[in-house]
């Protein structure tokens, strides 16, 4: 599986707010990830939502979006002979504010992730982890990771099917040992 990582910190670069205006908190209520609209769309992040939010992993989510068809250009179909696209990106933020007190840490954490997935065998897909500022309480700036991951496929539903399979291995990777904690 293709997976990458890198910094964006600076200047005007995005930055992840933790209690936006539609901020689900899935820790404390996790079936609520079934009644948003990207689940509906993309059933397999349901439960991916709901193993990141759980209580042994070491992150938990603030937002996500899922787009059902990428645009041209943002993946190469001639090289992967697979014309359709689709992603989405999930805010990843610690549980701890001792997790990546350090931006050398939270970079490690990201590289350990990406050798991981680098390890599983999956075609048409990536992840990329953007490391970026976050706005936690309306005093308190941290770190976070916005995880974009996408995937291409002959037809829409086979798109679909190995987004579906990266999500998967993407929470296995997260929860499935000591990655991000």
């Amino acid at each position: 599986m293709e997976a990458d990582w890198e910094f964006e910190v600076g200047g005007d670069a995005p930055v992840i707010d933790a209690r936006w205006a539609g901020f689900v908190d899935l820790q404390r209520e996790p079936g609520a990830a079934w009644k948003l609209d990207e689940v509906r769309e993309l059933p397999g992040l349901g439960a991916v939502l709901e193993r990141l939010n759980s209580p042994s992993s070491g992150v938990w989510t603030s937002k996500c979006d899922y787009w059902p068809s990428i645009a041209p250009g943002e993946f190469d179909p001639d090289e992967l002979d697979a014309p359709h696209g689709m992603g989405c990106y999930i805010d990843l933020l610690a549980k701890s504010d001792q997790q990546w007190p350090f931006p050398a840490m939270i970079a490690s954490a990201c590289k350990h992730l990406c050798d991981k997935l680098h390890g599983v065998s999956l075609r048409c897909c990536r992840v990329d982890l953007i490391i970026r500022r976050a706005v936690i309480a309306p005093d308190l700036m941290d770190t976070g990771i916005t995880a974009y991951l996408s995937a291409c496929g002959a037809s829409e539903a086979d798109a679909a099917v190995v987004l579906q399979d990266a999500l998967g291995v993407f929470a296995d990777a997260i929860c499935g040992g000591s990655t991000l904690q």
